[in-house]
């Protein structure tokens, strides 16, 4: 499990700063929410973690984010195998112009994961979740038997992880855009856990979704926190309650309080905190 710290974080685009010298840990194997006023920097924070900030051309980071004890943004540092260990969920769901199942293969086969290593990568899932639940003996054995048959137990496996597989099963080759938006999410998360990232990044992924979708994508990251370190965003703070379990609370771009969830929610101890937390400054 991936330890990660920031040191000095600076975010500034052009002459805006965005974050301010932001020091801190993020627990691992626990879901930490990132909260704040809209604008506060909490979508900046999170793109630093795997250098998606990269992308905005007006954008300069100064300080180190450290995970594993390595700079990821030291110039030598390798972009490419960063993003396949620190996933990132969006807010809106992108599907792949492609079928269902090729979505959840994409990136496997972008990384020409071989048959030996997609089976090690599910047997190693099925030490976190009863693979019976995931997948049924006589699927894990036809797999083993059946060329090409390690792609369909991935796609099937991550599916299920994603709580999508029975609702979808039946139409795997047609495209993903036909899906609804909250069976989009679900199969962007399936497509995240495919190159078996350590960290997964979700920026409010659940504000498009209908409340019974939310609630899937919430009951999903409860669990998947036994097995990844996750960053989350929200800007819903029963959302923040319910789920998280450390909170980092920014305030126009700067690191007001961060620690337990319980104890931030009941027991702040900065006054903007308190003020945010019980609905006086949005």
């Amino acid at each position: 499990m991936p330890h990660i710290s920031l040191r000095s974080l600076n975010v500034t685009y052009r002459d805006r700063r965005a974050l301010r010298d932001i020091t801190v840990d993020v627990p691992d194997a626990q879901i930490t929410t990132i909260i704040g006023p809209s604008g506060c920097g909490k979508t900046s924070l999170l793109k630093s973690l795997n250098r998606l900030i990269d992308l905005s051309e007006e954008a300069r980071v100064e300080g180190e984010v450290l995970i594993d004890g390595v700079n990821i943004y030291h110039p030598k540092a390798d972009i490419i195998a960063l993003r396949r260990k620190v996933g990132f969920l969006s807010q809106k769901p992108y599907p792949l112009p492609m079928s269902i199942y090729d979505n959840v293969t994409y990136g496997p086969r972008m990384h020409r994961m071989n048959r030996e290593q997609i089976f090690q990568q599910i047997a190693e899932l099925e030490k976190d979740r009863s693979l019976g639940r995931l997948c049924p003996e006589s699927t894990r054995l036809t797999a083993r038997t059946r060329r090409g048959g390690e792609m369909d137990l991935l796609v099937e496996c991550y599916l299920r992880v994603a709580g999508l597989w029975d609702e979808v099963k039946d139409r795997l080759h047609d495209p993903a855009t036909g899906l609804s938006v909250g069976q989009q999410q679900r199969l962007a998360l399936a497509r995240t856990l495919a190159v078996e990232p350590e960290v997964i990044l979700a920026d409010e992924p659940t504000s498009a979704l209908d409340p019974i979708s939310a609630k899937l994508i919430e009951e999903e990251f409860q669990f998947l926190k036994k097995k990844y370190t996750i960053v989350f965003v929200t800007h819903i703070l029963r959302q923040a309650r319910r789920i998280g379990d450390y909170v980092i609370f920014l305030y126009l771009g700067e690191l007001v309080e961060h620690g337990p969830a319980q104890q931030v929610f009941t027991s702040p101890r900065d006054e903007k905190t308190r003020a945010y937390v019980a609905g006086d400054i949005s």
